[in-house]
């Protein structure tokens, strides 16, 4: 076994997918060994032993110059997975002084377990108990998780589930970002595959159009995502939306949104032709307006840059616009994260979301992760910074969602004025509507009417997308025989 990596013995289950989610909450940036052969502990000098003995639970942990050894039974199977996490939990929890916010939750969507709860419905007391008391859900959570579900479920309340929203992935930025993990490729690397993509792209667009048509379903929102999707040209950005408008009934989309994102991409040319093609949302992100932690992380603009774009967007006549924050960029303080979300509340976007750092394998920071961890800010001080003072002035919260190896356990939230909610961001986290995705790592998301979630995704980088977009093709068919069964509820 590899010398630097913490050793997981999983014995009479194989409990891994769960086991290695809570042991993360507590050893972040760390990656593990798993075998199934207690003998293993003999020669280890840290451990994590994970046994299951039909009812009998027990969890051994050496870890830090540290013992502790918890039992526990569980009689139903289906119980002992949660149980044996639970002691693992509170092990680690003792052994590291570490209190995760979230308790034992550690899916991306704890928001939805609350929505399906209140549309049962259980009494709200009942659902606080419950995930206070077997998942130890903090009570500050707590609320942020009821306060968001409440202003999702009269959207969810009217989404249209026979529809289905369309997403385009352009896979390019001007640079990578330190803390990026997205399939996303610097435009000096790929700029030769930029017109291929992009004729690739609009050929994918036409034939899921003509599987919608056949089908006579309807979209429902647009969204444009990467990458930095304003990274290609003012004529490639209006070859995929003329392609689009050519191809889809526009006149009933509820929502079309376009990440201008990087405020080094965004020219008033670009802006638009965004406008003139109908989308009605854009995001202009900062992720912070501190200059010198925007050349930490990589980023060639400045501050006064993205407030430049975003004054230009409003010139152009744009009138839902979100703005994108990051909680914890490396060298950023208490002080200079307040500093940045004033400055974007000050500007009087519709919405803004705050995402806290997260420490993705393929980023470049994870490679630095322990010393980040070691010498990071109180994170957790600027998260609820941004919760009061945003609702203070009117933004709330109205989608949530987690990732894996989020510093401090924490969360991103959209946050957004009365009446200006992205639906398309409530859906995808909600997973209430079919999403079809066209362009390099782009998922598609089939969900059914009785609740089965059916993904197929598309080759996830630009060349492979190219060389073999007729092979891809051909797995379109699948997405149009799922599409009749949808739009039939031949299910």
């Amino acid at each position: 076994m590899s010398e630097n990596k913490l050793s997981i013995i999983l014995s009479g289950n194989n409990f891994k997918y769960e086991i290695e989610s809570v042991t993360k909450l507590f050893i972040p940036a760390e990656r593990f060994d798993f075998t199934h052969t207690e003998s293993d502990t003999d020669f280890l000098d840290e451990y994590i032993l994970c046994k299951s003995d039909n009812a009998d639970l027990k969890v051994i942990i050496k870890y830090a110059g540290q013992y502790k050894e918890l039992s526990g039974s569980a009689e139903i199977y289906q119980h002992r997975e949660h149980e044996l996490c639970r002691l693992l939990y509170h092990g680690l929890k003792s052994i590291t002084g570490i209190n995760p916010p979230w308790g034992l939750i550690t899916g991306i969507r704890p928001v939805k377990m609350v929505t399906g709860m209140l549309k049962v419905p259980f009494d709200e007391d009942k659902i606080k108990s419950f995930l206070t008391n077997e998942y130890e859900v903090s009570d500050k959570k707590l609320r942020l998780a009821f306060d968001t579900a409440k202003n999702q479920i009269p959207i969810l309340d009217k989404i249209d589930s026979g529809a289905v929203s369309l997403y385009i992935s352009i896979p390019f930025c001007p640079t990578r970002c330190s803390y990026c993990s997205f399939v996303s490729h610097s435009i000096e690397s790929a700029f030769k595959l930029i017109p291929e993509y992009i004729e690739c792209l609009c050929r994918e667009i036409r034939i899921i159009a003509d599987m919608i048509k056949e089908n006579n379903i309807r979209v429902d929102t647009i969204y444009f995502g990467g990458g930095t999707p304003t990274s290609i040209s003012a004529e490639q950005i209006e070859a995929v939306m003329k392609t689009i408008s050519e191809n889809f009934d526009l006149n009933n989309i509820r929502e079309y949104n376009y990440e201008a994102g990087r405020a080094d991409t965004i020219t008033e040319e670009k802006l638009r032709v965004i406008k003139a093609y109908g989308a009605d949302r854009i995001s202009i992100n900062p992720q912070t307006f501190n200059d010198e932690i925007l050349k930490k992380i990589g980023r060639l603009h400045t501050g006064a840059d993205t407030i430049r774009a975003y004054e230009m967007a409003r010139k152009t006549g744009f009138s839902n616009i979100n703005m994108d924050l990051i909680a914890g960029l490396p060298e950023e303080t208490p002080e200079s994260f307040k500093k940045s979300l004033d400055t974007a509340i000050s500007l009087n976007p519709e919405s803004i979301t705050v995402h806290t750092l997260t420490l993705k394998r393929s980023g470049s920071l994870y490679s630095n992760g322990k010393e980040y961890l070691k010498n990071k800010s109180d994170i957790s001080q600027m998260v609820d910074y941004s919760a009061e003072k945003l609702m203070s002035y009117g933004y709330n919260p109205y989608y949530l969602y987690r990732q894996k190896n989020t510093v401090d356990n924490l969360e991103n939230v959209g946050y957004a004025k009365k009446g200006f909610e992205s639906f398309y961001n409530i859906y995808i986290m909600d997973e209430t509507q079919t999403i079809i995705g066209a362009g390099s790592s782009a998922s598609t998301k089939l969900v059914y009417n009785n609740g089965k979630i059916e993904r197929i995704r598309n080759y996830k980088f630009p060349y492979e997308y190219i060389s073999r977009f007729d092979e891809l093709m051909k797995k379109k068919e699948e997405v149009a025989e799922c599409l009749k069964k949808i739009s039939s509820s031949e299910q």
